[in-house]
């Protein structure tokens, strides 16, 4: 931990499952803090109801620095809309998720705060807020901290996939998947998984084509583009091999062969993860200047105020934001 500082969790959009999750995820002896609670108290109020769960005592606070104890709120500021409706797309709640990141955000820029978890938004409602340029998390944080080069890593116990690209139609992600794009991905994770605790970590890139290509007979991006793209970092001395099939890869590396294979478009690493272990998965951002992690599932808005919602994958991503700000990857 960074001098023992606490660690912000956004609550997400106040009409999905990010409130219920976090407080089902207080009522868990593994969250013990110190945490700071960014978002409304009506949110947080809102999802413990639907969950018949009891809130802890929880202080309010109007910056990390006034923490007195395990637990506080730090209230944005954003009122509860008058035609609140879980389950609802509304701009209200779109703006009440992006100031809760933004905020966070700010607070680990400026290093009241050790690092961030975020629960999950709604791309619909942020757009609605007028955020158009928002797709995810991954671009408000760029955008905060002026951060040119990001990327997705998603871990689970025994699998760690960083993504080359995520939200980009699969058109466009084909596209992408060129030679500097790959290794400028492969440098990002090199240096990431070494400030996190893996020192020369081994990374497997994922072929693009069925079969890696075939040699050419169906899909010429592996020759043209990432076996050199492969060879550029090996001269750099990163611990890479690739591209090797995506049928296998992932196997491998959770078999103990790999740290982290590059998935080379969105559904290739996600698909592999939650099929692993959907409920123990959870993302960090890498190349933005301070620790975010995140729940691997989105605003459930089919169930949101039903109480139904699982919060192992909130309190994953928790333990996760403390192992990453203090060197301990390689525990996860």
């Amino acid at each position: 931990m960074k001098g023992n500082l606490p660690i912000g969790v956004t609550m997400g959009d106040p009409a999905g499952i990010g409130p219920e999750v976090l407080a089902k995820a207080l009522q868990c002896s593994a969250v013990a803090g110190p945490m700071v609670l960014i978002g409304s108290r009506w949110a947080l109020e809102r999802g413990a109801a639907a969950a018949d769960y009891r809130l802890p005592d929880i202080s309010s606070i109007d910056k990390p620095g006034a923490l007195d104890g395990p637990l506080g709120l730090l209230d944005i500021g954003v009122a509860e809309p008058a035609d609140f409706q879980f389950g609802k797309v509304h701009a209200g709640c779109g703006e009440h998720a992006v100031q809760a990141v933004e905020c966070a955000a700010k607070l680990c820029l400026t290093g009241e705060l050790a690092g961030m978890v975020t629960c999950p938004i709604n791309k619909a409602a942020i757009h609605a807020a007028g955020y158009v340029d928002d797709i995810g998390h991954q671009e408000i944080l760029a955008r905060i901290s002026g951060s040119e080069r990001t990327a997705t890593m998603l871990m689970t116990p025994g699998l760690r996939v960083v993504h080359l690209s995520t939200h980009k139609s699969l058109i466009e992600a084909a596209r992408f998947v060129t030679r500097d794009n790959v290794l400028q991905t492969l440098e990002l994770a090199q240096t990431s998984l070494s400030k996190w605790g893996i020192e020369r970590p081994r990374i497997a890139v994922a072929a693009l084509n069925p079969h890696g290509g075939e040699a050419g007979l169906i899909g010429r991006e592996e020759i043209d583009q990432i076996e050199p793209a492969v060879r550029d970092a090996v001269a750099l001395g990163i611990d890479v091999v690739g591209p090797i099939p995506a049928d296998s890869v992932f196997n491998r590396a959770i078999d103990g062969e790999f740290d982290v294979v590059m998935a080379l478009y969105h559904d290739q690493g996600h698909i592999a993860i939650k099929v692993h272990d959907f409920h123990g998965s959870t993302t960090a951002t890498l190349g933005i200047p301070f620790v975010r992690t995140s729940v691997d599932h989105g605003t459930a808005f089919d169930i949101a105020g039903c109480g139904k919602a699982d919060s192992r994958g909130l309190i994953a991503a928790i333990d996760a934001a403390y192992a990453l700000v203090s060197g301990q990857l390689a525990r996860l």
